[in-house]
């Protein structure tokens, strides 16, 4: 199905490539880049790109896109899906998923890509199975190869432990990434888990609002005859780290805006000043702190400077790519972040056509944006008391404001 994998940085290059069934040639990639010279952002480069021979899709994270090739028709949500597990396991393994990193531990890299397909299709792409066949990369690991005379990336096989004997249960749940602007939104949430108990526990979790979850993606191991008839996850958990679940919610009366913009964005006709303010405040937060919070924004071509005074934070303006960043950091409810100040423009030039749009980062601790919440965890099969906890998290994914 897969036929090759490329990772390409932001500046256009071919840093990584792997094949699985025949080596396709690099040149493939410049359909890719064509599209990439279209698209006014690397977020907007499209997910999908048909050539006369293959189809191109690719994932954007980490400034690296992963872009896989295939030569027939597949579901492209198939492949995106794998290209997301791909990074998240490079994250996992490495601790974060970087051009440099990647070099670093490159034969790594590439026999854990061989072992998550075979022949083209997924074949072990949990994290904990994968570190059961190759271990991660480690200061003990590279001394004792090296003490050895091991080659570097060689690495110990042995068969993966079903049950492990490890204590305990630290479920963490719900990261809800929240995308979308002042005039549509959605929320893509997922929920991660994180489990490690002895023996062969079999669990349950059930949520007070259910109903909310309609477009849904289930872990393999969850049973889905149970949610279907009774709403309730039923599931033998793998050890460790791992996505139970991802849904979405697209219906606009569910989905509450956490954060609002004030903004006052003006250039005069004949004038070489321009004036900019924006506010950042709360709402419908359940009185939860919003925090982590950045604002960024791409200003025209015109703006040659622009001289601005935060009530709080740091902030910065390239005067090269026009580019505006706010570090905000947490909101005050008393006392609203602001930016003000003034732009400079190109003498004589004409008032731009359009406003900036604003873009916001933030995050907000224990509060489900979506309305979601646990109802209870049981755990059977087993005698012991297990630890439980659940963490919410509410993050901004593309967040928007047009100006």
């Amino acid at each position: 199905m897969i036929h090759s994998l490329f990772l390409i940085n932001s500046s256009g290059d071919i840093f990584l490539e792997k094949h699985w069934k025949s080596v396709v040639s690099r040149s493939v990639c410049d359909y890719f880049f064509e599209a990439q010279e279209r698209a006014t952002e690397a977020e907007n480069v499209p997910p999908v790109i048909p050539t006369p021979h293959h189809y191109l899709l690719s994932v954007y994270r980490h400034k690296i896109f992963f872009v896989a090739v295939i030569q027939t028709e597949v579901p492209p949500l198939f492949v995106i899906e794998f290209l997301h597990r791909v990074v998240d396991t490079f994250q996992d393994y490495f601790g974060v998923c970087s051009e440099p990193v990647i070099k670093d531990n490159v034969v790594v890299v590439y026999e854990v890509l061989e072992e998550m397909l075979d022949n083209g299709f997924p074949l072990a792409t949990e994290s904990n199975i994968l570190k059961e066949l190759i271990k991660p990369p480690t200061i003990l690991r590279t001394v004792v190869n090296t003490i050895t005379g091991m080659e570097k990336g060689e690495t110990h096989r042995e068969l993966p432990s079903w049950v492990k004997a490890l204590n305990n249960l630290l479920p963490a749940f719900c990261l809800i990434p929240i995308s979308g602007s002042t005039i549509t939104a959605e929320i893509q949430g997922v929920i991660d888990a994180c489990v490690k108990l002895t023996g062969m526990p079999d669990l349950t979790l059930s949520f007070m609002n259910p109903r909310l979850l309609d477009d849904v993606s289930f872990h393999p191991c969850v049973r889905f005859k149970r949610w279907e008839s009774e709403r309730i996850l039923s599931f033998i958990p793998p050890d460790g780290n791992f996505r139970l679940l991802s849904y979405h919610v697209s219906a606009q009366n569910l989905v509450a805006i956490p954060v609002y913009v004030k903004h006052n964005i003006s250039f005069r006709d004949s004038s070489s000043l321009g004036r900019f303010e924006i506010t950042v405040g709360p709402k419908q937060t359940m009185g939860k702190t919003i925090e982590g919070v950045i604002v960024t924004s791409q200003m025209p071509k015109g703006v040659l400077n622009m001289s601005l005074t935060p009530s709080q934070g740091t902030h910065t303006f390239d005067p090269v790519t026009k580019m505006l960043s706010w570090d905000v950091g947490k909101i005050n409810p008393q006392k609203l972040p602001s930016l003000k100040g003034t732009m400079s423009l190109q003498a004589g030039a004409s008032k731009p056509d359009e406003n900036p749009t604003i873009n916001l980062q933030f995050k907000i601790q224990q509060l489900a944006i979506s309305g979601l919440k646990v109802n209870r965890l049981d755990m059977y099969g087993e005698k012991y008391k297990p630890f439980k906890g659940i963490k919410y998290m509410t993050k901004a994914g593309k967040f928007q404001v047009r100006t």
